[in-house]
């Protein structure tokens, strides 16, 4: 009879051993119950959010006991695609939604996330007026904007000419962009033009057409966002106008960035999308893990010329 209970106790110890060592979270044979589901969300395939989808790619690698969802829309206005991927991460179960929004449209389907429990990290884009977010992960940029302003105010005569290619109208993170630029440029040079561009290359190229046909003296270019200053830049070398403008862009996109380095394009304000990815993620992972997270999160600009463009390429 001793002997059961010593065998009977010496099975009990080894399976608490057993159970203590057996790993949790994501890894191997652990609980799923440990993992903290997040949706990541970006608006379309395009440089900027490849890169910072791969960020946080590698960031979900690296943590443990997070778990990365990912959806992406088809344009930079998609905002039904937007509106469907947070259903989706909704009836999911995700404790968390980082997402870069088309527009303030996607304000409901985000609500109704808050609603169920889940936490809403804005990434790239702010719906200012929006109180169910728990913080924004962007480039501030007004400040960026400011950046550019200046920048062309040097590089230009009192008097200059200046297209301005807009983002998507009423997203308030391209806004400010131009309102930043505005303000950043001061007075005494002439906007010919002020056109959306919704973010697209085609539009771009389009928008800097009609600019240089109304305005063959035209001094300047000023692109809210990426793809459209790369079509704008197609026009002005039909144009036969290549080297002869101040073209000055945001986000300095991998085309841009060799457009800049090659001469062809001045400069554009950079921004940092692989801090938004990875940095975003984090915010999202600790806030549905009951953590303090910062309202605002700046991830940082910096003009990009052609003195120092390969450090971005």
């Amino acid at each position: 009879m001793k002997k059961r209970y010593v065998l009977a106790a010496a099975l009990a110890v080894l399976a608490l051993s057993l159970t203590a060592c057996s790993p949790a979270g994501n890894s191997g044979g652990g609980s799923s119950s440990k993992v903290i589901k997040i949706g990541f969300i970006t608006k379309f395939p395009v440089d900027f959010y490849d890169t910072m989808v791969n960020a946080a790619k590698d960031w979900d690698a690296k943590t443990p006991g997070a778990e990365l969802v990912f959806s992406q829309g088809k344009s930079g206005t998609d905002d039904e695609s937007e509106i469907n991927a947070i259903q989706a991460d909704i009836t999911l179960g995700v404790k968390a939604i980082a997402i870069t929004p088309t527009s303030p449209n996607v304000k409901g389907a985000l609500q109704k996330a808050v609603d169920a429990g889940i936490k809403v990290i804005l990434i790239d884009n702010d719906i200012p007026d929006w109180d169910g977010k728990t913080a924004v992960v962007a480039t501030d940029n007004l400040a960026g904007g400011k950046l550019a302003g200046a920048y062309l105010a040097k590089a230009l005569k009192p008097g200059a000419k200046i297209a301005i290619l807009q983002g998507v109208l009423g997203n308030p993170s391209l806004d400010d962009r131009v309102t930043g630029m505005l303000d950043g440029l001061g007075s005494g040079f002439t906007i010919v033009s002020k056109t959306p561009t919704d973010c697209d290359q085609t539009k771009g190229l389009n928008a800097g057409q009609d600019a240089l046909t109304a305005n063959p003296d035209l001094d300047a270019i000023y692109s809210a966002c990426g793809p459209p200053m790369t079509g704008a830049l197609q026009a002005v070398k039909a144009a036969g106008k290549e080297g002869k403008l101040v073209t000055v862009g945001f986000d300095a996109s991998p085309d841009e960035v060799k457009a800049i380095a090659g001469g062809t394009e001045t400069a554009s304000v950079a921004q940092f999308p692989s801090k938004m990815g990875s940095l975003g993620a984090q915010a999202a992972f600790d806030a549905a893990s009951g953590k303090t997270v910062s309202a605002k999160v700046d991830t940082g600009t910096e003009l990009v010329t052609k003195d120092n463009a390969s450090q971005f390429q």
